[in-house]
């Protein structure tokens, strides 16, 4: 294999964790908002829902948000900019090719249908705690708030608990 074709190592948790935290500032300085992703997956959603009446009332959760251009929110513009920048990264590192992650002893369609199940579940605790782990776990904890610090305990307790049950006690 040639030295070029490669990929380059990861970076080091600190440094990561740095750049991070680096990211997380400029972000609260420019925009005023810390990370956060699932409010745009709520406005995609809105949009994607908007030709059904059912989903569009007064009354109806993504009524108020479809109203608005799924341009104008500061969320669509941070989650292109995380998409091109992850995709800038990955070409820079010569990291760019599709794998399935994971435990290879469920075998590919289960390993889908568990992390397919396990993103869902994860959506629908976002949307009920008002965050997900980057904007209630990144940003809550930077800006040193209760809510925050309780989520990142409660998630990974959870994670623990769960992961427990499905993969069994080893």
């Amino acid at each position: 294999m040639h030295l070029e074709t490669q990929p380059k190592p990861f970076w080091h948790p600190l440094w990561a964790g740095i750049a991070l935290g680096l990211v997380l500032l400029f972000t609260f300085l420019i925009t005023g908002h810390g990370l956060g992703a699932t409010g745009f997956t709520t406005r995609v959603t809105a949009w994607l829902a908007s030709g059904v009446p059912a989903f569009m009332g007064e009354e109806s959760y993504l009524g108020p948000i479809a109203e608005e251009s799924i341009f104008s929110a500061w969320i669509t513009w941070q989650m292109i900019g995380v998409a091109l920048g992850a995709y800038v990264s990955a070409r820079l590192a010569r990291r760019i090719r599709f794998q399935i992650d994971g435990q290879k002893t469920l075998g590919t369609p289960r390993r889908l249908i568990t992390a397919f199940a396990g993103g869902l579940l994860a959506g629908l605790g976002a949307r009920i705690a008002a965050g997900c782990t980057s904007g209630m776990g990144l940003s809550g904890a930077a800006t040193l708030s209760l809510a925050g610090f309780t989520f990142l305990i409660m998630f990974f307790a959870a994670g623990l608990v769960v992961s427990r049950l499905v993969r069994g006690v080893r």
